[in-house]
């Protein structure tokens, strides 16, 4: 069994994997899905999520295509970021508030959550290690985020990252304040800039 042109192209534009729904809309059936795995022509990394064989499994992107809610956030996102050099051990995420994040938890996720109409304040797509794009928090949201969520957080992995910001070419303060403002951790994001800048 051979894989049809039109899963192949697919296939090819998202790096080797395809999600079910994506396989559907170019008329290959679940079925025919499953046979393919079965007849090794695919691989099933995840639940709804199917790859070429011997194809390195890029887990952050793969997540992300099981769940479209899911957003890189804290010290994940930093990683992203270039903002601490400590690999995330355990990947970090945030939902909108109402989420069932039960699954997520299960798969080794830790899960925030925010008001709906904060989830997707800042979001941008980043490349993974492996060149996937992903949704994440833009520098500004996560360092936020971090100040926000600093009690859960190692506060050396907090500091060091407002510092490392505060060195960048690219940061843009006005936009840092006015999330400051939107995520109520203005007095305490004054305080650290009073001392690194």
């Amino acid at each position: 069994m051979s894989l049809p042109n039109s899963l192949q192209s697919v296939l090819e534009q998202n790096d080797g994997t395809i999600t079910t729904a994506q396989a559907n809309k170019v008329g290959v059936s679940n079925e025919r899905l499953r046979l393919l795995a079965k007849a090794g022509e695919l691989e099933r990394p995840s639940f709804g999520v199917y790859a070429l064989p011997n194809e390195f499994q890029d887990r952050m992107h793969i997540l992300q295509l099981r769940r479209s809610k899911i957003i890189y956030s804290h010290e994940t996102a930093l990683f992203l970021h270039d903002l601490t050099d400590r690999d995330p051990t355990t990947y970090v995420v945030t939902v909108p508030t109402g989420y069932n994040a039960t699954r997520l938890r299960k798969d080794g996720l830790r899960v925030f959550s925010v008001k709906p109409e904060l989830h997707e304040v800042g979001v941008t797509q980043l490349p993974t290690m492996f060149g996937h794009s992903i949704a994440a928090y833009d520098l500004e949201r996560t360092i936020c985020d971090c100040l926000r969520s600093r009690n859960h957080m190692d506060i050396a992995v907090v500091t060091d990252a407002i510092k490392r910001y505060a060195r960048r070419r690219d940061k843009n303060l006005n936009t840092l304040m006015q999330m400051a403002e939107v995520f109520n951790v203005t007095k305490l994001l004054k305080s650290y800039m009073e001392v690194l800048l």
